[in-house]
């Protein structure tokens, strides 16, 4: 984490609640960074689309990359897997360090900006399928973990009394910056300029990502809004932040991560994210491939790819606001029947060959595998403190470890055994499955409502 240095001092207090949590206000975010916090979401954001391209487009270049390099199909495929697996398994241990100190959010996203330089220079000039797997799928991996997992959580931590939707917003940059590489790797790139359209790129997006975070900073362990009580002796003025406590309301205590792997709900939620991730994973992968099997134009492919990443970035942040004003748990249990749902929807558009039910489908899909992730930042932090939240949504997000591998790779298995029929219902069945998994999670630490007794002998009673 950043060191907080003043040009003048700034009084702060730390007050407690009855949970023993403690709370700093004082600070203004001007005082602290000398701007305002909002810069702290339109910079991750920045960065997090310097980095969707690798994600989403990479599939987009497939037919290029195989006549260019003689890589089969399976090889694609399994480079979109390592990538992913690298890209997750970063997650915790770059999160120990940002909150130990000995990685600050600035390092983390030069780190992460070289990384994508080099997956670009693999794809684009790699004698061997090896040095590619090397390139991209590891360095490549690893940058896009780092700038992931800074920017995700950076956003929390500075705005922690309604971080739903701030956290599906800078989530949804994800999605967006891949847009226009689906569109040139589809149309554009080919076997005469492939090496300077992918050098190029690479060039670009380093570029984009290093110069927003250059500007990264931390607020202090335990910092908290001055304008908000965090104890609710008063109410807040905005209408949105009084019922987004309500619906979402703190932690009872900041949870290391030890402290948190203890307690069941967070591998509930390791489990719950490997599934619909999982489904994210495979219809990034194969819904291309499955709209030319099912003999759709190669531009409609390439729109429905892009809808589909355009819906995925624009679900994350609508679902963070949904999630804000109806509460994580409700808004995560519909996604999960909408994201499961979908999969049927594209399997019955190529059957019957409608395309634009095809492209409605891809698109509710996106929508759902994409809230998926901005719900489960949001919730780590909503139930175990935003202290350690880089930490703890990094042992949540390392389910994507075998999520990615299990979309992409075991994917490609699936379909080759039970055709895209099979895949696509299984894929489905299981994301109706994680909706009911979602029904059990709760905060820790917090009483149920539910079974709180009221005193059947009331002060006024035994007064008399």
């Amino acid at each position: 984490m950043t060191t907080t240095d003043y040009a003048i001092p700034v009084p702060f207090r730390e007050v407690t609640d009855r949970n023993g949590r403690v709370y700093r206000i004082g600070e203004s975010d001007v005082d602290i960074m000398g701007r305002t916090r909002a810069w702290m979401v339109v910079l991750p954001w920045v960065g997090m689309m310097g980095i969707s391209s690798a994600s989403y487009a990479f599939t987009s270049a497939e037919d290029t990359l195989h006549e260019a390099h003689l890589w089969s199909s399976g090889h694609i495929f399994w480079l979109l897997g390592v990538w992913v697996f690298f890209q997750a398994a970063v997650a915790f241990p770059a999160g120990k360090l940002r909150e130990s100190g000995r990685l600050p959010a600035r390092t983390a996203m030069l780190i992460g900006a070289l990384g994508t330089l080099l997956g670009y220079l693999a794809l684009a000039f790699a004698p061997h399928v090896l040095v590619a797997y090397l390139g991209f799928g590891v360095c490549g991996g690893i940058g896009a973990g780092l700038v992931y997992a800074t920017c995700v959580t950076m956003v929390g931590k500075w705005y922690p009394e309604r971080k739903g939707g701030k956290t599906g917003f800078v989530d949804g940059g994800f999605a967006y910056g891949s847009v226009p590489f689906v569109f040139l790797f589809t149309s554009v790139l080919d076997l005469s300029d492939y090496k300077i359209v992918l050098s190029s790129a690479g060039v670009g997006l380093c570029l984009v990502v290093a110069v927003a975070g250059w500007f990264f900073q931390d607020p202090p362990k335990n910092w908290w809004p001055a304008h908000i009580d965090p104890l609710g002796r008063a109410r807040a003025a905005d209408p949105r932040i009084r019922r987004a406590m309500a619906k979402n309301p703190p932690a009872v205590r900041q949870y290391t991560p030890k402290d948190a792997a203890r307690t069941p709900v967070l591998w509930l939620m390791w489990f719950c994210l490997l599934c619909t991730a999982g489904i994210n994973v495979f219809g990034i992968a194969f819904q291309v491939p499955f709209g030319e099997h099912m003999g759709f134009a190669g531009g409609i492919v390439a729109t429905a790819m892009s809808l589909n990443a355009v819906v995925n970035g624009t679900g994350r942040g609508v679902i963070g606001w949904m999630s804000d004003r109806c509460g994580r748990r409700t808004t995560l249990i519909v996604v999960c029947v909408v994201l499961g749902a979908a999969q049927f929807g594209v399997l019955v558009s190529g059957q019957t060959g409608s395309m634009p039910f095809f492209l409605l489908c891809s698109m509710v899909s996106g929508f759902g595998g994409g809230a998926v992730f901005p719900l489960f930042a949001a919730m780590t932090a909503d139930y175990f403190g935003e202290n350690n939240n880089a930490a703890n949504y990094g042992m949540v997000y390392s389910s994507k470890l075998v999520s990615g591998l299990v979309g992409s790779g075991l994917g490609a298995v699936v379909v080759g055994a039970w055709d895209y029929d099979g895949a696509f219902a299984l894929a489905g069945s299981i994301g109706l499955a994680s909706a009911v998994l979602a029904l059990f999670l709760k905060a820790p630490g917090r009483p149920n409502a539910r079974r709180i007794v009221p005193n059947p002998h009331p002060l006024g009673e035994e007064m008399a």
